[in-house]
């Protein structure tokens, strides 16, 4: 198998005259965890459902793990978990119940139902009726459901929506700790603040096409244009000359320095000045966006856009 676990390569999908999906091309490599943005009917649950072979493609081929999701669908589905944005239970049965449910379509002899229970914070009502949890128990138990089977994929898409804190912050520690494993996480979200830090890769999608792909710090590189630096120094009042610096367009202080220079590929020789001048640096530190910025920034140089489009 090639170190990418998840491909699409052409591919398209509609609903009528509807086109969900649309020459879509995306590869996600093994062990890593990427994040589908792009505002709504961008194309991001189709793609979900289509990786997952809940959706048959119209064209093009999609490779999960090495198998081909309209022939190997079932095969799939066992070494993947799933979190949809509305999960399904048997709401007369008990969450236990739910869960040991999943755990024979999977053939597991001893299912961690206890452990995944615990993880996510519903080993108290883990014996009460589905039908009386709230928005955010189903979306815990979802979650336990998914990881049950220890799955080399896990597709999750909104994982939050309706968690308190402190299960969304138990839902972004389980990712990290699956990539870490080398389970590969394809994730839907709106809260952009909740990937950031998580993020392997960034696939922006809009009208069904991922129009641009790769690691943050590649994104940043290609669409960030904020060339601002924070400056500090031991000797804090000999950074007042940097504001004469040739390049240097503005400067403001606020105990340490921030400048602003008309071309980044500046501040090495800018910090090489200033340390011949007898500067004792501490911080050197160009203004990185959050995911959140970027996001907007990308969505300002979408092709064929003048205007920026709401998240879901």
């Amino acid at each position: 198998m090639s170190s990418a676990a998840i491909t699409f390569n052409g591919v398209f999908r509609a609903f009528g005259d509807v086109m969900a999906v649309r020459d879509l091309d995306i590869e996600i490599p093994v062990g890593t965890v990427a994040v589908l943005l792009g505002p709504n009917g961008a194309g991001k649950t189709t793609t979900v459902r289509l990786g997952t072979g809940a959706l048959a493609a119209d064209a093009g081929k999609i490779s999960v793990l090495g198998l081909d999701p309209r022939v190997d669908a079932g095969e799939i589905r066992h070494k993947s978990g799933v979190v949809p944005p509305k999960p399904a239970f048997y709401d007369r049965l008990s969450g236990r119940a739910n869960l040991q449910f999943a755990a024979q379509l999977w053939e597991l002899s001893d299912p961690p139902i206890e452990q995944s229970a615990k993880r996510f914070g519903i080993s108290s009502s883990l014996d009460s009726e589905v039908g009386g949890y709230s928005t955010g128990m189903r979306t815990r138990l979802a979650l336990a459901r998914a990881v049950l089977h220890d799955p080399a994929v896990l597709f999750l898409d909104e994982p939050t929506a309706g968690l308190d804190p402190e299960s969304a912050r138990a839902v972004l520690e389980l990712i990290t700790e699956l990539a870490g494993r080398g389970r590969t996480i394809v994730m839907c979200t709106h809260l952009l603040h909740e990937a950031e830090g998580i993020a392997d890769q960034v696939v922006m999608m809009s009208e069904g096409h991922a129009w641009v792909a790769g690691p943050p710090d590649q994104l940043i590189d290609e669409f960030w244009t904020d060339s601002r630096v924070h400056l500090d120094a031991e000797n804090r009042e000999a950074l007042a000359a940097v504001k004469e610096f040739e390049g240097v367009v503005a400067s403001e202080t606020n105990g340490f320095v921030t400048i602003e220079l008309d071309d980044l590929n500046r501040l090495p020789n800018l910090v090489e000045r200033l340390v011949r001048q007898g500067v004792r640096l501490t911080r050197v530190e160009p203004i990185q966006p959050t995911l959140e910025q970027l996001y907007f920034e990308m969505q300002r140089h979408r092709p064929g856009e003048g205007t920026i489009d709401e998240l879901e």
